[in-house]
This record gives structure tokens, C-alpha cells and sequence, in this order.
């Protein structure tokens, strides 16, 4: 199914590791519907997801972050001072300022790498192998660290059962470095419509809106969403850039071997893969366990089917995110062997 390497001058960001992190908290459906008026069944027809895990008020990003880059750099045999460069995509750090990326870099002891957050939302981690592989590319870094971690749960409103039933808490992590045999990351396309910026955002905390006592006692503190326009932007806009960055890698949607996207919905999923003809057996799915864990899905994802030995050495990898901003980015990946 995968087709030949494809010859290449410069070197390639594949992934030497990959590491994860969730909480311990389980909150089911059935949890959710002693909140809210909401049920088991509403909640999983509709987007798949059966449970997610929540992290509890000491527990930050930071701290599911470094775990998850712990356990990637023990996965690759890499040693935090073998790292030339942190990224971190979220879109819910410990701080304002400094970049979670420095705070995990302090936990994880690398020192010796720069550090700096990613904003892309629920596409961060996309966007963040993009980015890794324009540094590897230019020889500007040999050993990147990426991670994708956000704590959604913090930022929800629980009276909200349109949205307080999608999202979960997590952290997932990449070690990238180059390889020369034609297999990592082969194409990215990355895309924005600012437009539809009020579609998913959190309109209050910023230099536009600060925060008042008044604006957190009334609960504007909280993320919107627009659930269906969500919807029709992300099955419309995906399947257009997959198929952008498969030609431009010179391949077509029945060479994919495994599509892995952002878990946001079961039905975006779904539907993405049935108008790109990819066969359900062909896509990755874990939101039944996890719900939206934003910029930590795909990274998670990818670990989960590393784990069960789903990903070979030579297949075609297609990674998709999407999320507020609006914003969406794919990468065409030829998996590496270790």
C-alpha cells in the first residue's frame, strides 16, 4: 500500500519517541449527567466520546507535559541535554508569561535547548511538526522536543452541557531528528481563517478584555463554542488540505496506510475519512476514552497506536488538526523505523 521512498537532499524530522500523560481522574458520562441535564446515550451518539480524564486543580499543564516528555525521551534513548529546541503547542499554559516550554524545560533538566509555546489550538501539534521539520530541515537543530498538552477542564464551564461534555485533559510528546532515507515528515500544509475566530474562543482574559471580579462571578471567564458551525468548517476544510499535502508529496488517499486526526468528534472523523474514501479499518480512533484533549490528541493518538503496534516502518501517516482561530494543519509522515 505505502508507495516507494522518495528521494530527498535534505534530511527528513522523523519521530524517535513518542510519550504520553493523562490524569488518573476518570469522569464518565454518567458523572456528567448528575451536572448536567445530559445522558450517556445523548452524549456518545453524538460525539463518540464514552469518558475523559480531568486533572485536578494542583495538577497543571506543565506537569502533564513533562511527564509526557519523559517518558518520549526515554522512548527515543534520548537524554534531556541531547535536545537543541523545546516546543511546546497549547493553548492553556501554567503562566501568561514565561512559555510553558521553559517551564518544562526547569522539570525535565534539558538546558541546553531553547524554548518557546506554540498558539495553534487543537492543531498546535501539527502546526509543531511542521515547525520541527523546517528546523531539522535547515540544519538548524538536530534533536527537537514537541509536545502537545493542554488542560481544557480548567476553561470549561460546567453548567454548559454543549461543551463541558467534550473536553478531557492530557499531554503527548514527540522526539524528532533527522533521517536521511527518505522516512519522517514529507509535506505539511498549514492553514488560518480569522474570520471564524468567534466560532471557538475564550473572549475574556486578554489585553482586549482583562478580567474583572465581575466578568469570573458571572462565568465569562469560560469557552465558547459554536458546535455545528465547527462542524461544517472542519469537514469541509480537512479533507481539501489532505488532500493538498498528499499531492504534494505525490501521493493520493488510497496510499494512506493509517489516518490519525484530531479526536474532537466522532462524526468530523467520520466524516473526513468517507469523502477521502479511507476505510474506517484505516483510521485511528480514541476519543471514546479520551473526549477532545485539544492540542494533546494527535501526540496521544499517535502513542496509543504505537502501543498496540499499529504503525510500521515505510507506511504513510497522515496527521490532521483543527481548532480555534480558526486554524487547521496536516502532515504527510513515512514512518520511521527506530
Amino acid at each position: 500500500m505505502s508507495s516507494p521512498l522518495i528521494p530527498t537532499k535534505q534530511p527528513l524530522a522523523a519521530i524517535l519517541g513518542l510519550g504520553m500523560c493523562v490524569p488518573e481522574r476518570v469522569l464518565t458520562n454518567d458523572d456528567l449527567a448528575q451536572m448536567v441535564d445530559t445522558s450517556d446515550e445523548w452524549i456518545t451518539s453524538r460525539t463518540g466520546i464514552r469518558q475523559r480524564r480531568i486533572a485536578d486543580d494542583n495538577t497543571t499543564t506543565s506537569d502533564l507535559a513533562a511527564e509526557a516528555a519523559i517518558r518520549a525521551l526515554d522512548d527515543a534513548k534520548v537524554h534531556p541535554d541531547e535536545l537543541d529546541l523545546i516546543l511546546c503547542a497549547t493553548a492553556t499554559g501554567d503562566y501568561i508569561w514565561p512559555a510553558t516550554a521553559c517551564v518544562v524545560q526547569r522539570k525535565i533538566g534539558a538546558y541546553r535547548a531553547g524554548a518557546f509555546d506554540l498558539s495553534a489550538a487543537c492543531a498546535g501539534f501539527c502546526y509543531g511538526l511542521a515547525v520541527a521539520g523546517a528546523f531539522i530541515q535547515s540544519h538548524a537543530a538536530q534533536r527537537i522536543l514537541l509536545i502537545g498538552a493542554d488542560a481544557l477542564s480548567k476553561h470549561v464551564d460546567w453548567n454548559d452541557r454543549s461543551t463541558c461534555v467534550l473536553f478531557g485533559d492530557g499531554a503527548g510528546a514527540a522526539v524528532l531528528g533527522p533521517n536521511d532515507s527518505g522516512q519522517g515528515v514529507l509535506t505539511s500544509v498549514l492553514g488560518a481563517n480569522g474570520d471564524g475566530l468567534e466560532m471557538v474562543w475564550l473572549p475574556h482574559g486578554g489585553t482586549r478584555s482583562p478580567l474583572t471580579p465581575e466578568l469570573i462571578e458571572n462565568g465569562q471567564n469560560k469557552l465558547i463554542m459554536q458546535g455545528r458551525e465547527v462542524y461544517r468548517f472542519a469537514v469541509q476544510v480537512i479533507p481539501e488540505a489532505i488532500q493538498q499535502a498528499l499531492q504534494k508529496a505525490c501521493l493520493s488517499p488510497s496510499q494512506v496506510d493509517w489516518l490519525v486526526m484530531h479526536q474532537a468528534n466522532i462524526r468530523i472523523v467520520e466524516a473526513v475519512a468517507e469523502r477521502l474514501q479511507i476505510p474506517k479499518e484505516r483510521v485511528f480512533i480514541n476519543i471514546d476514552r479520551y473526549g477532545n484533549t485539544s492540542a494533546a490528541s494527535v501526540p496521544i493518538a499517535l502513542t496509543e497506536a504505537v502501543q498496540q503496534n499499529l504503525l510500521k516502518p515505510g507506511q504513510i501517516v497522515v496527521t490532521a488538526g483543527f481548532g480555534a482561530g480558526l486554524v487547521w494543519g496536516v502532515n504527510v509522515i513515512r514512518w520511521n523505523a527506530k
